[in-house]
């Protein structure tokens, strides 16, 4: 098992018990052996209203021969949604037939889903459990009283994600909602006084932080506790604190007497003397904080969560202040889908990505548009990535996603809160009304509300697409994003320099975040001379340099522009969008730095390696603008040594930086006809680092 596995088991997930200890938590994977069907709706599927059964009888669905085996995490759109607008949208069935041990009979059994795509309805041996609306949030229910304990049991899920005006995202537009099980599920076992496990699927305790500095801390615990049992249970209540190896460095016990009606609440107050603080990409140091209930020396139950020691600040057209010192924001967006896989991914792969975006040199993360995988913020949090983490109210408005918003926004903040790398809680993106007084602005009040009385210790923030901060829709949040595509939607790609100038005249002091900047690049469409695409909507035609060229210019803007406090390029990887055929790849979004299926990195993804990892490097630009027509040509290097020379068959010429440090530039380097080889060339130290590729004049 690789450390990273190890470091998110030891010190994120609940805790994991042998079956012997029968006293404490119990929870097991639940992903193995189920059946799978995506049912025709107007045969298969039976709807009645009032939460009453929505499908034919389990005995008459054993019968069909078209049920697959798989195993999750699993999506039925992970083609479709790939290719074209023509994808399934709608119901799909999942069932299992399990065993509960007997002995579990006087416990409590729980069953948790990491998330399903988009609306989950869940039936127990015919028994409806529940409706989940929201394709990205974890839900928990309890089924203790709706299983077998002496025979098999059968769950069945019926998955859907056709569109609703109800459910946010309200539409397939912007990214693809897939279907399915598509996240892990688990099977969970409490004794009859635990933790809350039904809270929204949170972990059960609550970690705030005060009066945090490198000398002292002050951390928070509250628990929601409950019993089942028929009188008060008298228990204590220990908070255990654990370095980063393991060791037990802190503990705070107390009385508590859990009534059995209603939920009984704690806090429990710590404080930590010279902390190692939790300093992002510079010292991810965590801690862990394990809840105990112990009756008579025996744990009942226990629940362990991350602990980063930690103190952010974010001064309006200055900086963003980690721990006291200032805190480079070099942000990236992150879909979390990939081709040929959907949304399904595997660890490993969520792995891949974050160590890819690591490698780039970011140091802060916005998850966009949705809650993502726990495993993605756990890894935020070992790795040191600052996180913005979001809900999915895009794009469009149907007046009728209010009450759903505002449950996303609950989930969101419960079930990540103790999650250090989250700095940030967005609220809607590119959401517009034509007054204050309408449901956006009100709405976003209200989710601002949510976020800020379950979390008071975080920022939150709203994003929109126009570049104007004081729109009617906006400033409800701490923090206003933008996005705006200067030389792609609008404009040409210098004028975001300017446009910064002028919201620093007008808005001193303003916390402005540029959310989303960057360009479409199709890396298999060569292009000599830099030309703006004829149409960014419908053009066919999305050359890789004009990407480069926007990256280039514009992270030089943002450099010099302190009213734009953290930025976000978009998007770390290329994703789907059924709806687009746009840059000569169908149901593609081409604005990602690295290909859809994580094998190819554009050049603007070593402009940023440039830029901000400082490991030193050389990078030729333009390479795959190979076809040449032109004699004299630029070249363009990415580097972050301290001089750089180009050597073109045989013929030397030195480099002078362009729009930065990193941004080196031969003019008038002379092709001969045919291949040329062009090397480029700089010192570390002692040793030489080179970069090489081909150009071929006709």
């Amino acid at each position: 098992m690789n450390i990273f596995k190890r470091l998110y088991i030891a010190a994120f997930a609940v805790v994991f018990c042998h079956l012997c200890i029968a006293q404490s938590r119990i929870e097991q994977s639940f992903n193995e052996n189920w059946r799978f069907y995506k049912a025709n709706n107007s045969t298969f599927f039976t709807d009645f209203e009032n939460g009453q059964k929505y499908y034919e009888s389990q005995s008459q669905w054993t019968k069909l021969e078209v049920w697959e085996d798989i195993t999750l995490p699993h999506t039925y759109n992970a083609i479709d949604m790939q290719k074209d607008r023509n994808f399934f949208e709608g119901k799909a069935v999942y069932t299992k037939t399990f065993d509960i041990d007997p002995s579990a009979k006087e416990r409590r059994t729980f069953i948790k889903f990491e998330g399903v795509g988009a609306i989950a309805k869940l039936y127990i041996n015919d028994n409806f459990i529940g409706e989940h609306k929201g394709g990205y949030s974890m839900f928990t229910y309890e089924i203790t009283n709706s299983v077998n304990y002496d025979k098999p049991n059968t769950i069945t899920v019926i998955a859907d994600n056709a569109s609703r005006k109800d459910v946010i995202p309200t539409n397939q537009f912007l990214f693809p909602v897939y279907g399915g099980i598509y996240r892990p599920v688990h099977l969970i076992s409490t004794n009859k006084t635990s933790f809350v496990v039904t809270d929204r699927a949170a972990p059960g305790i609550q970690i705030r932080q005060h009066d945090v500095s490198a000398k002292q801390a002050s951390i928070e615990v509250s628990a929601k506790l409950e019993t089942k049992e028929k009188s008060a249970q008298n228990v204590e209540l220990w908070v255990e604190v654990r370095d980063f190896k393991g060791k037990l460095v802190q503990t705070e016990k107390q009385a508590v007497r859990i009534n059995p009606q209603g939920v009984t609440y704690v806090k429990q107050a710590i404080k930590m003397k010279s902390p190692h603080l939790w300093d992002g990409v510079r010292d991810p140091y965590l801690y862990s904080v394990t809840a105990k209930l112990v009756a008579g020396g025996v744990e009942l139950d226990a629940v362990k969560q991350p602990l980063g020691v930690r103190h952010i600040e974010i001064n309006g057209g200055k900086n963003v202040l980690l721990n006291g010192k200032p805190y480079p924001m070099y942000g990236v967006c992150r879909h979390q889908d990939r081709e040929g896989f959907g949304s399904a991914l595997s660890f490993a792969q969520h792995k891949e990505d974050m160590l890819m975006i690591k490698e780039m040199g970011a140091t802060t993360i916005r998850l966009a548009h949705y809650q993502q995988s726990p495993e993605i913020y756990a890894l935020a949090d070992t790795l040191g990535f600052l996180t913005w983490a979001e809900i999915p109210f895009v794009n469009r408005v149907s007046y009728y996603e209010n009450d759903n918003a505002k449950q996303q926004m609950t989930e969101l903040v419960k079930q990540n809160m103790n999650h250090p790398s989250i700095y940030i809680w967005g609220v809607h993106n590119e959401v517009y009304s034509k007054t204050a007084d309408e449901q956006v602005p009100v709405l976003s009040r209200e989710l601002n509300d949510i976020a800020k009385t379950l979390d008071p210790d975080r920022y939150t923030v709203a994003v929109t697409g126009y570049n104007i901060v004081d729109r009617q829709e906006n400033l409800s949040t701490d923090v206003q994003g933008i996005n705006h595509y200067f030389g792609w939607y609008g404009g040409k790609i210098e004028d975001l320099g300017p446009w910064a100038q002028k919201v620093q005249q007008e808005f001193p002091g303003y916390k402005i975040m540029l959310s989303e900047y960057g360009a479409d690049g199709n890396m298999d469409i060569g292009q000599e001379e830099l030309k703006v695409p004829d149409d960014v909507v419908s053009g066919k035609s999305f050359p890789e340099n004009y990407q480069t060229e926007t990256h280039i210019q514009q992270w030089a803007a943002i450099q010099k522009s302190p009213i734009i406090v953290a930025s976000y390029l978009w998007n770390m990887f290329e994703f789907a969008v059924p709806a687009w055929n746009r840059g000569g790849v169908n149901a593609r979004n081409l604005k990602g730095l690295v290909s859809f299926d994580r094998k190819r990195k554009k050049d603007s993804f070593f402009w940023y390696k440039a830029n901000w990892n400082p490991e030193p490097i050389i990078y030729l630009a333009n390479r795959r603008d190979s076809e040449r027509t032109i004699a004299t040509s630029k070249v363009q290097v990415f580097s972050n040594l301290k001089e750089v020379r180009l050597e073109v068959n045989g013929v030397f010429y030195t480099a002078k930086q362009g729009v930065n440090d990193k941004h080196w530039v031969v003019e008038n380097v002379v092709l001969r006809p045919g291949q040329n080889k062009i090397v480029a060339i700089g010192k570390n130290g002692s040793n030489e680092l080179k970069d090489e590729m081909t150009w071929n004049l006709k």
